[in-house]
């Protein structure tokens, strides 16, 4: 039994052994990393750090000078003698003050530095993950970890090194004149010193598993004011405040929960500290009263060591809290470099092959996909799209027509054994990937706007157009009649989103966008499906004179808007059921195609 105990003691030991050696080893490779942002500002760093020698060792002059004042005043009850020590302490405060702004200001300026290139870098990161990703990742979760981390981990951690750096040449100075006055009592008040920091080896590996957590936490609640600024549409016209509130309650009553526990496993630290200190105070006056008394120090020597003692073990109480801060900053920086380790789960080969547009078809060879393992989405879709083709998609909901498009522009990647797709007889993998989308223009139903103007917008699918090219797009996408209603014209805003615009006007400017772009293969993701008649109408003329010259794959819940297409292929429950014309899929009475489209003529 007993050995059953040492057993699991042992394993205990070593189990946290290993954490604490590979917390080490992370910390030491951390730094190195974070030195590579610090190094443009080496300097600045330096002279930031470099002035907290003075600004701490400064904290002795006050205590030093007690000594020969004491004994001089009191004892020999002289004045004259120790006239300038109030003036030095003055001149000594006025110089700490003045160096003390130089330091915040140089670490201000270093971290916001460092945060800067590090949120950009990040930011590049941030840009290269897939869309899974995406799919997985809330938007709050995205803010707190690509920007609230960088700012605790460079900015937190910077103006509390300062604090630490200031704190440590003060204890230093502080603890020499402690040995100047009395060796005997400077013994005690170190030993005391360190019994109460500690604690402090112990505070990483108690936060460390709520951290992630309150991270969660803090990325749910600005998820909820992302959801409800978005949304505040359905919010209204739904009366879902009680049900947004409830929600938002809750969040903010489970980031209570971990505030609690966090003070729960920290909280106590300044207290014991502060106990193990006047533990130490209550020592030196009791030991000093004796040194005194038989004449072994001054009185001189013991106000001096006092106030030393004091200012050196005052900062000591609250220093837990400081040092928490400092350690959820070091995590903060271990999340930042784990996001920048993140391995892109879709990205180009060594020797990835440059796409220089469609010159014969696209071919979809055996192609399987599912999004969550087991649950396949496309099952085994084999289909040939000459080039010039219009291929349009139609079938259930959920029937998997937007993952049949979306893999084609590497939304998502096949994985092995799924088959494989093919742009004029090459593998999509073994394609470039930016020479991969630049070949291929995307309508979505709902398209993304950029705050901006519309000009800005349209642009975006050729920064180098030249007027005459823009203004052919907007002729091609049937937007010229709406712009001359504008005072601005292309030069309008839009505001966030587009908000400002209809439906059928963010289409139109999409249109453009694809049109500026002129890629050889466009996607046309029910571009119509959410506008009414009149939209409608325009939008199809717009979308018409986009596909022209094109090879273009349409999804379409509206049957009317495909029956000019080159082929339709019916996609029903993840399995290509029908292909063929119009014509050729309502002479099968009995088919789906002809099912759903005499659904939709009644």
């Amino acid at each position: 039994m007993f050995r059953k105990k040492e057993k699991s003691i042992e394993a205990k030991d070593k189990t946290a052994k290993e954490e604490k050696k590979s917390g080490k080893m992370i910390f030491v490779q951390n730094y190195r990393r974070m030195m590579e942002y610090v190094r443009p500002y080496w300097f600045r760093a330096l002279i930031a750090v470099l002035i907290t020698i003075p600004i701490g060792a400064m904290d002795a002059v006050i205590a030093w000078a007690l000594k020969p004042y004491m004994d001089v005043v009191l004892v020999q009850k002289s004045v004259a003698a120790t006239s300038y020590i109030p003036l030095l302490i003055i001149i000594f405060s006025c110089l700490q003050s003045g160096m003390n702004y130089l330091a915040t200001y140089m670490n201000t300026w270093v971290g916001r530095k460092i945060a800067n290139d590090m949120k950009i870098t990040l930011f590049d990161k941030l840009m290269t993950f897939d869309t899974t990703f995406y799919d997985k990742t809330n938007s709050g979760e995205v803010m707190m970890r690509f920007n609230s981390d960088v700012d605790l981990a460079c900015n937190g951690l910077l103006s509390n090194l300062k604090l630490f750096t200031t704190r440590v040449f003060s204890s230093l100075s502080l603890i020499g004149v402690l040995f100047y006055n009395s060796w005997q009592l400077a013994i005690i008040a170190v030993v005391v010193l360190f019994g109460a920091l500690y604690p402090l080896t112990t505070v990483r590996r108690k936060i460390l598993g709520l951290m992630d957590k309150t991270i969660f936490s803090g990325g749910a609640v600005m998820m909820h004011y992302n959801e409800t600024y978005n949304g505040n549409r359905i919010i209204a016209s739904y009366n879902l405040q009680n049900y947004q509130n409830k929600r938002f309650k809750d969040t903010l009553q489970m980031v209570f929960k971990l505030g609690i526990k966090m003070v729960q496993r920290t909280g106590m630290m300044s207290p014991l500290m502060h106990f193990i200190v006047s533990l130490g105070i209550a020592a030196v006056i009791w030991f000093g009263s004796y040194l005194i008394v038989h004449q072994q120090i001054t009185p001189g020597n013991f106000v001096s060591f006092i106030a030393a003692l004091i200012m050196l073990y005052t900062p000591i109480k609250s220093i837990g809290n400081n040092y928490n801060n400092v350690q959820m900053a070091l995590l903060a920086m271990e999340r930042v470099f784990t996001l920048l380790d993140k391995k892109p789960a879709i990205a180009n080969k060594a020797k990835a092959i440059k796409m220089d547009g469609l010159h014969k078809g696209i071919e979809y060879k055996d192609v399987s996909f599912e999004y969550v393992e087991g649950h396949p989405v496309l099952k085994h879709i084999n289909l040939k799209i000459n080039k010039g083709e219009t291929i349009a998609f139609v079938g259930n909901s959920g029937g998997g027509k937007t993952t049949l498009v979306n893999i084609l522009p590497r939304f998502y990647d096949l994985k092995k054994g799924q088959g494989e797709i093919l742009i004029d007889g090459v593998n999509i993998k073994d394609l470039d990937i930016y020479s991969l989308r630049d070949n291929i223009s995307i309508v979505f139903q709902d398209n993304f706007l950029f705050s901006g103007t519309i000009r800005d917008n349209i642009m975006l699918g050729n920064e180098e157009a030249t007027p005459e090219q823009v203004k052919k797009a907007v002729t091609m996408a049937c937007l010229d009649e709406f712009l001359s209603t504008l005072d601005k014209g292309l030069d309008t805003e839009i505001g966030e989103r587009g908000v400002l615009l209809s439906g059928g006007q963010k289409q139109r400017i999409a249109i453009a966008r694809a049109f500026l772009k002129d890629a050889p293969i466009v996607i046309l993701d029910e571009a119509t499906s959410a506008l009414d008649n009149k939209s409608e109408a325009v939008v199809q003329q717009a979308i018409d004179n986009l596909m022209q010259d094109r090879t273009v794959l349409i999804i379409a819940h509206r049957l009317s808007t495909v029956r000019n297409a080159d082929k339709i292929v019916v996609v029903n429950y993840g399995e290509l059921v029908e292909e063929g014309t119009h014509e050729e899929l309502l002479k099968k009475p009995d088919g789906i195609y002809a099912a759903l489209y005499r659904t939709q003529i009644k």
